[in-house]
């Protein structure tokens, strides 16, 4: 009996230790191929190659914004690579709204390899680059992030300067989401990355914005909820009746984005006037 205790106690560590070392392979699925915005339908976008920590090589897809309408930083999920977002890029184009889309290492054509503080890291460098490389200014930047994306974009919007935030199938930390498959095994010891937004998004203090589908299979709406409950003021939820995990621009997700964006016009900068005075002669 011992020696099957024993057995069974081995078995069970050496499932831990391959946990902790694959996965990463189970969070992060990237479509390596780089395509261009144009073999996906999007001539009017813009490929961007820049630097992030490390000198890694980045590439992101870039369309300006019109008038004063604010630039999108997207973050997406776990899958595939912006290109897969193209009709999302469409749909935003198509509202005035710019878009600045990265692709994480190792997606769409991004060299290195993923990991929570890499795409932390990148993020903020995607950051710097729009702003100082593109001339957008933070108070016309919008952190969005896309299921893990929305785990970036929060540490992102604590890290730096934007006008909101939006959170599209957000999720309290990814060891509660693998918890729903691997509830046997010790998830919170074995993953490195974890994005606990649930921990941090009290500090944001920018306007949040939180979009969920009431169908998502693959994160449970209560994820929304517990995000939504633990955020500061202002913040607004909405939840999609009809809304899977990845379908909800086709359920109205974006205009909800477009409502909750578009009462919030930047502040233009009061202009000051040169006033005349008329000028005084000085007793002799």
């Amino acid at each position: 009996m011992l020696n099957l205790l024993l057995s069974l106690l081995g078995t069970y560590t050496l499932i831990c230790i391959g946990a902790w070392v694959l996965h990463r392979y189970f969070l992060y699925l990237p479509d390596r191929k780089r395509y261009t915005p144009r073999e996906v339908g999007l001539p009017e976008v813009k490929e961007i190659t820049f630097e992030g920590r490390g000198g890694v090589k980045l590439i992101a897809w870039y369309l300006p914004a019109r008038g004063r309408k604010p630039t999108l930083l997207y973050f997406t999920g776990n899958s595939g690579s912006a290109a897969n977002r193209a009709r999302k890029i469409e749909a935003i184009a198509a509202s005035g709204y710019g878009v600045f889309m990265l692709n994480y290492r190792r997606y769409g054509g991004s060299g290195g390899w993923p990991t929570e503080a890499n795409n932390i890291a990148d993020a903020v460098a995607a950051h710097e680059y729009l702003q100082e490389e593109l001339g957008v200014a933070p108070r016309a930047i919008v952190a969005y992030g896309e299921s893990l994306g929305t785990g970036v974009a929060t540490r992102l919007a604590l890290h730096r300067p934007v006008r909101a935030l939006v959170l599209e199938a957000p999720f309290t930390s990814v060891v509660d989401v693998g918890r729903q498959v691997w509830w046997f095994l010790p998830l919170r010891l074995v993953m490195t990355d974890q994005y606990r937004t649930i921990d941090r998004i009290g500090s944001v203090k920018v306007p949040l914005l939180i979009v969920h589908g009431a169908r998502d299979s693959l994160i449970p709406v209560h994820h929304a909820r517990q995000v939504y409950a633990a955020a500061s003021e202002p913040k607004t939820l909405a939840i999609l009746r009809r809304g899977d995990h990845n379908d909800l621009f086709d359920h109205g997700a974006w205009q909800k984005v477009t409502a909750f964006l578009d009462v919030r016009e930047p502040v233009r900068p009061a202009i000051v006037r040169p006033v005349y005075v008329e000028p005084v002669a000085l007793a002799s």
